[in-house]
C-alpha cells in the first residue's frame, strides 16, 4: 500500500499550480508555448467562427501545453534516474518529444482547416 496523504482537492490543486509555476520558471519550451497559446487564445475570441470551431482551436492549444507538461515530467524523471547517457533514457525522452511534436501537428492542422474555411 502506498504511503500518501488523504485526498484533498485544495492541496492537490495547490500541487498542480506549483507544477505550473515551476514549469513557467524553468522550462523554456513551456514558456514559449504558453506565450503562443495566450496570443492565439485572443485570436480565437476575435474570429467569427462557430463555437464548435472555437472549442476545437482551444482544445488543440491546451493539448500542446498538456503534451509539453508530460514531456517535462518524462525528462525530469529520466534525469532523476540517471544523468549518464543511456540509449533507453534517450528513447524515453525522444518519445516525450514525439508527443509534443504530434500535438503541435494537430494544432497546426486544426487551425489551418478552420481558418481556411473561415476566410
Amino acid at each position: 500500500m502506498r504511503n500518501q496523504p488523504k485526498y484533498s482537492f485544495f492541496k492537490n490543486t495547490n500541487y498542480a499550480l506549483n507544477g505550473l509555476k515551476d514549469m513557467i520558471k524553468t522550462e523554456k519550451s513551456f514558456k514559449i508555448e504558453l506565450t503562443v497559446s495566450v496570443i492565439l487564445l485572443s485570436v480565437i475570441f476575435l474570429l467569427e467562427v462557430s463555437l464548435v470551431h472555437k472549442l476545437l482551436m482551444f482544445m488543440s492549444l491546451m493539448g500542446m501545453l498538456i503534451a509539453e507538461a508530460i514531456n517535462s515530467a518524462i525528462e525530469r524523471t529520466v534525469d532523476l534516474v540517471t544523468l549518464e547517457h543511456h540509449h533507453m533514457a534517450g528513447r524515453a525522452k525522444d518519445a516525450g518529444s514525439a508527443v509534443v511534436f504530434l500535438s503541435i501537428a494537430v494544432l497546426v492542422i486544426t487551425w489551418a482547416v478552420i481558418l481556411a474555411g473561415a476566410l
